[in-house]
């Protein structure tokens, strides 16, 4: 250790409060944490790139500083769909301190991980009070039927009004409007459990009929095909 000039002329005084850290709530525990291997919770972060023409929520469960799964879920732009690929097979098995400081290929799910690595380390995870925590695979709790991502798309102009592309049930048929001309329920067809459907063997024509639902205020009003009309 190198010292400057008028350090080394300085007396020594003795160190008062040696408290360390503040403790931390971790799954059920309050922790002083020293290193990265103190550090263990489940959370999410939400990271943007650049340009802001796309968006990661990225979902991370750590146990004693590394990163044992990752949920990737992105939005708004197809390069950064690849790269969450890659994010992906890159960060399970890293300590959280590794994967802040790797190139994780999008500026949006750099961010994310930066956002949610403070997070996790001031103590603000989702499992901060829950004895301890979550186990591997909880992050799918997030996801709709057959594990796809839950989605909103709304699209809307001062002259035509708004149209209701995607909702949380699934992608939207047919809107119901009323004698107000205001929308008041909506059609919709369960993508996710559709295609499991499918995928176990279910008629696609069936599994499509068996998934479709409404909500709101549907039948005995006016439908519009939000794409084309």
């Amino acid at each position: 250790m190198n010292y400057s000039h008028e350090v080394e002329r300085m007396c020594p005084i003795a160190k008062g409060p040696n408290h360390g850290p503040a403790p931390i709530p971790e799954e059920g525990r309050w922790v002083k944490a020293y290193e990265i291997s103190d550090i263990s919770g489940l959370t999410h972060g939400v990271g943007w790139c650049a340009p802001q023409q796309g968006t990661c929520k990225l979902t991370l469960n750590v146990k004693n500083g590394i990163i044992q799964e990752a949920l990737v879920e992105t939005l708004g732009c197809s390069g950064m769909t690849h790269s969450a690929a890659m994010a992906g097979e890159i960060l399970p098995g890293k300590t959280i301190l590794e994967a802040l400081n790797t190139d994780l290929v999008c500026d949006a799910i750099n961010v994310a991980m930066r956002e949610l690595f403070l997070q996790i380390v001031y103590g603000r995870s989702q499992t901060a009070f829950s004895e301890d925590g979550l186990p591997i695979g909880a992050g799918l709790e997030d996801l709709g039927k057959g594990l796809r991502s839950q989605i909103g798309t709304i699209f809307s102009t001062k002259e035509k009004g708004v149209r209701y592309l995607e909702m949380a049930e699934g992608y939207i048929l047919k809107v119901a409007v009323d004698e107000n001309n205001e929308v008041c329920g909506y059609k919709f067809v369960r993508l996710g459990k559709m295609l499991e459907d499918i995928r176990h063997g279910k008629d696609p024509k069936e599994a499509y009929e068996s998934n479709v639902g409404t909500y709101g205020r549907y039948e005995g009003y006016k439908h519009i095909d939000p794409r084309e009309e």
